[in-house]
């Protein structure tokens, strides 16, 4: 890809994330699965998983190599003509140089968790993702996560709520596009942290039970994604096709070429 189209998405990237419509990307893990995606009219953006992709590869979530995950990350954007936002766990040893590599092969945007680091160290990484992206003149679309609720433990809600919100606008303040809020499941929860962090600046995993993205967009929620649920879903269709054939079943006859 050019520095040019690189630009050019960057900026569309941020033109969803800003617009008053909530932007819903379904994640994807490998070349086929982002072209299915993106064959469809209301794709506007590519969002990889990066459980999905480490699942692929073999890896539990969370311990794929950089090496690893920047190609299977490549494939994906090699494949599709649309933004691509990366999920690429913390940043790695030097969140800094993986964001450079990330713009070297056109990503666009970026998930980077805190995993609930000592404030000031998770909010200097921030800084460094976002100086490294202005040096490579991108208009990188930063989603910070806190996993200030997902990994909260047995503290009360309320607790984890302000610190994802002290967090949040610390991410903000640093440069980040949205703020990214695993566990946010709920009216009691997205409420206080849209006011908490502003109207259109949170990013919530649309998990089994979520809200509906009407309804998180009414919220002032600003994106929605979908993790590893979409290659669960895929999986599970796999797995009821081989138990069925492994009996009296036959390849459905209505089975679209989509690869």
């Amino acid at each position: 890809m050019t520095e040019a189209n690189t630009t050019a998405r960057a900026q569309q990237l941020k033109a969803l994330h800003e617009a008053p419509e909530i932007l819903s990307v379904v994640n994807v893990w490998d070349a086929i699965s982002a072209r299915t995606v993106a064959e469809l009219p209301e794709t506007k953006a590519i969002a990889t998983a990066g459980h999905s992709i480490a699942a692929a590869f073999g890896y539990a979530d969370g311990t794929m190599p950089l090496d690893v995950a920047l190609d299977g990350v490549k494939r994906i954007v090699d494949a599709v003509d649309h933004p691509v936002t990366a999920d690429l766990d913390d940043g790695y040893e030097n969140p800094a140089e993986t964001i450079r590599r990330a713009i070297g092969i056109g990503v666009v945007g970026a998930n980077v968790e805190d995993r609930l680091r000592p404030f000031d160290e998770a909010v200097a990484r921030v800084q460094a993702i976002i100086s490294a992206a202005t040096d490579e003149g991108v208009a990188f679309q930063l989603n910070a996560r806190t996993d200030a609720i997902a990994r909260g433990g047995d503290r009360p809600v309320k607790e984890s709520i302000e610190d994802a919100i002290a967090r949040g606008r610390a991410f903000l303040d640093a440069g980040a596009s949205l703020v990214f809020v695993p566990g946010a499941m709920t009216r009691e929860v997205i409420e206080p942290l849209v006011e908490g962090l502003g109207h259109g600046k949170l990013s919530v995993i649309g998990a089994p039970g979520a809200l509906p993205a009407a309804e998180l967009q009414e919220l002032g929620v600003a994106r929605v994604s979908y993790g590893p649920f979409t290659q669960r879903v895929a999986l599970r269709a796999l797995r009821d096709l081989a138990s069925g054939l492994y009996g009296s079943g036959v390849v459905p006859t209505d089975t679209p070429a989509l690869n």
